[in-house]
């Protein structure tokens, strides 16, 4: 029997049924997020209709380019940073089949838009559709329809080619390549891009707008939805070379996937090099364990952990992903707003957003775990050598952020107070990540690339992130309203403040989580341990 699309599709959708089986928080997590796209779904259907109720012709012309341009940054974007990639069908599974790898890129990448994502897009776009029957007729509406089912075909050719690519990047076990920086660069640009956009509103240059607008119409990411206002406005003309401008990208990206696929899902670990051979000739504690670490069950727990983040793929995307995104939207929004008061509120997120890379620190082990519990090490001594581990990357970058930050909005005094709304928030979410890192933990498929997530883990990891950046932001609200109503005092005393603040939180949320994690060190290696 020949294998076709459907049966990925069946089996992506099977897949994700028995996972959501037996475990009522993940049923609900997912419940929840399906609601939530239901409702932009429904939001966007009625934003992208309304230059059609309104029969304004340059309106939809803008707006609908624009968006869409957005809706495709944001597939791109938002898998680096929160929701990941679905790996339930891992191509690694099928490696010992005799399928080609037309059949299973194809497989694969229908089988991806069987998801809530995929749809509540498609539901939403169609709003566009709605616009163009207003406006130019059943044309106009029938190119539109042909440009939102394309546009989706983009948004996920360009999300799986992407962190397919990113993934055999990251594999090499050396410095970072500067191919890497550059993809993190790209899908750190989402922000940037939306507060230029907004920036621009506020300076009511239309005509400006107007112009990006008919630029990025004519680019693989405002094309798609483009093709039902140039049918209204009479430019026949121009559709034919939109769609094959979108299915020449759309081909191009599908041809760079099936290059990199294979090399990010089963590619080999490189020979080792000299440093490496060197290092081994050295005694095992001291290749280990760094010079200035204790020599205790601390000091090797946390040489593990330094370890892990800098060679483990998935730790390693988000450190490169965080320090990109963190260093963007504090001076772009500092810049843009001209003080150096302004970023403060940006800045709580950003330290939040450190800290929520923890949620699932335990998924990232899996089974390896195992070693930990059977070796008895007690649960806030772990937690404290991963914390310490996980700081020894973030509070540098943390402390560069404040930096750029102070001296992009020209005022270099401020970068005390401004590293120690970092640490307040960077500590208060820690206190919230650890206890949610041991109850809410789920596994990770056994997979080389970074972004993979087993069925419902994208749901579940982006709605966690969320719900630790709200709570997070909320406990440092005290911080924000004593920079806000002190603020020259808050240049000398923000530091100590701030660093009090956050350390506080994060001593009580270890004496907090650590019984816990003694409690439940066994359903903990059970959530994580990745099911065959």
């Amino acid at each position: 029997m020949a294998v076709g699309v459907r049966h990925f599709v069946k089996l992506k959708l099977r897949i994700t049924a028995n996972g959501l089986r037996g475990q009522t928080w993940r049923v609900a997590l997912f419940v929840l997020g399906a609601v939530l796209a239901a409702g932009a779904a429904v939001g966007g259907y009625a934003l992208f209709s309304l230059p059609g109720l309104l029969g304004e012709q340059r309106a939809a012309e803008v707006a609908l380019p624009l968006a869409g341009g957005l809706i495709v940054l944001g597939w791109l974007f938002l898998p680096l940073v929160f929701f990941g990639v679905d790996e339930s069908l891992d191509p690694a599974r099928f490696a010992l089949l005799p399928l080609p790898r037309r059949t299973l890129i194809r497989g694969l990448f229908v089988a991806s838009l069987a998801g809530v994502p995929a749809v509540a897009t498609f539901a939403g776009t169609l709003g566009m559709v709605d616009s163009a029957a207003r406006l130019g007729g059943p044309l106009a509406a029938l190119a539109q329809f042909v440009g939102v089912v394309t546009g989706l075909l983009l948004c996920a050719a360009i999300s799986r080619s992407l962190t397919s690519a990113f993934a055999t990047a990251l594999r090499s076990r050396r410095a970072r390549d500067l191919a890497t920086v550059l993809l993190a660069c790209v899908a750190a640009l989402l922000g940037p891009l939306q507060l230029a956009a907004l920036a621009g509103a506020e300076n009511a240059d239309w005509a400006g707008i107007a112009r990006v607008a008919d630029v990025i119409a004519w680019t693989p990411f405002g094309a798609p939805y483009s093709l039902g206002p140039d049918v209204a406005a009479g430019r026949l003309w121009a559709v034919p070379v939109k769609v094959v401008l979108i299915l020449a990208t759309i081909g191009l990206l599908l041809w760079w996937w099936s290059r990199t696929l294979e090399r990010a899902m089963l590619g080999a670990v490189g020979r080792s090099g000299p440093r490496e051979r060197a290092a081994s000739a050295r005694r095992p504690v001291a290749q280990l364990v760094p010079a200035w670490l204790p020599r205790t069950r601390f000091g090797a727990l946390t040489a593990r952990e330094m370890r892990y983040w800098w060679r483990e793929t998935r730790r390693r995307a988000s450190l490169i992903t965080f320090s990109v995104v963190g260093v963007f939207l504090p001076v772009f929004i500092g810049v843009s707003s001209g003080s150096a008061g302004a970023p403060t509120g940006m800045l709580i997120f950003v330290g939040a957003l450190a800290a929520v890379s923890l949620a699932n620190q335990f998924g990232f082990e899996g089974s390896a775990y195992a070693a930990n519990v059977v070796a008895g090490v007690p649960g806030r001594l772990e937690l404290t050598s991963r914390v310490a581990g996980f700081s020894v990357y973030v509070v540098p970058a943390l402390l560069v952020i404040s930096v750029v930050v102070g001296l992009a909005v020209g005022r270099p005094e401020s970068i005390p107070a401004l590293f120690g709304v970092l640490a307040a928030a960077y500590g208060v979410g820690l206190a919230l990540a650890l206890p949610v890192s041991i109850r809410m933990a789920y596994a990770l498929p056994d997979t080389a690339n970074p972004f993979a997530l087993s069925s419902g883990g994208g749901m579940a990891k982006g709605l966690l992130t969320f719900a630790a950046l709200f709570g997070a932001a909320l406990l440092t609200v005290p911080v924000q309203l004593v920079a806000f109503l002190a603020h020259d005092v808050w240049l000398w005393a923000g530091l100590p403040l701030g660093v009090l603040y956050g350390g506080g939180a994060l001593l009580l949320g270890l004496r907090l989580a650590g019984p816990m994690l003694d409690r439940r060190m066994p359903e903990l290696l059970a959530t994580v341990t990745a099911r065959q």
